[in-house]
């Protein structure tokens, strides 16, 4: 019984650790190519760039989208056209296809300047007057994020990603947040604050 009982503790306490193959995520990619680029880096603003992101951060989208598909938007998170592509993928197709993006390059871009002094200040600083948190307390002060805690790197990320997903937080029309952090910030910015924090991010490096 005593060997029993070890045993079983020695199985439940080993991690399991899921691995993607980059390899196999490139030539998994060819379809990601038309909207976020084939290394990442998508020509399209209102596409984000995924070179570079946390592998972790790209599994719970991918998972959560293809949630989406599978309750017609009840649970996860819905997009009429990224939940339709990752409807039919594989936990392996996912973790793949993580791998790859997350090998990737991203390719850097510029902030307009007149935008930099009074978005930094609310970035790095928040407003406490309005109850509103830094941005850098989650994602750091150059937009890297933190993979574990999947939060995202949202640095040189364009401005009209940005822009929607931080309207969206706010309407409540996106929801797949940890416990609501990112809804319970966005409501609390005016359409101005989130013209300057999504023209600043852009230039995060």
């Amino acid at each position: 019984m005593k060997k029993l009982c070890l045993t079983l503790c020695l199985i439940f306490a080993l991690p399991v650790f899921a691995e993607g193959d980059a390899e196999a995520g490139k030539a998994k990619s060819a379809t990601c190519a038309a909207c976020h680029g084939a290394d990442g880096n998508s020509a399209v603003d209102m596409y984000p760039s995924i070179a570079g992101q946390h592998a972790s951060y790209l599994v719970k989208q991918l998972q959560e989208f293809r949630l989406g598909s599978q309750t017609n938007g009840e649970e996860g998170r819905y997009d009429p056209v990224m939940s339709g592509m990752a409807a039919p993928l594989s936990d392996q197709d996912i973790l793949d296809l993580a791998a790859y993006f997350t090998d990737q390059k991203a390719k850097p871009m510029a902030a307009p300047e007149e935008v930099i002094d009074d978005a930094s200040i609310l970035y790095l600083g928040g407003n406490p007057e309005e109850g509103i948190t830094a941005c850098a307390a989650c994602h750091g002060p150059r937009g890297d994020g933190v993979g574990l805690a999947k939060f995202p790197d949202i640095s040189g990320q364009h401005t009209a990603y940005i822009k929607k997903q931080l309207l969206d937080f706010r309407a409540g029309k996106r929801t797949n947040d940890m416990n609501g952090m990112m809804r319970d910030v966005a409501m609390r910015l005016s359409d101005a604050d989130i013209e300057l924090l999504s023209k600043y991010i852009q230039g995060l490096y």
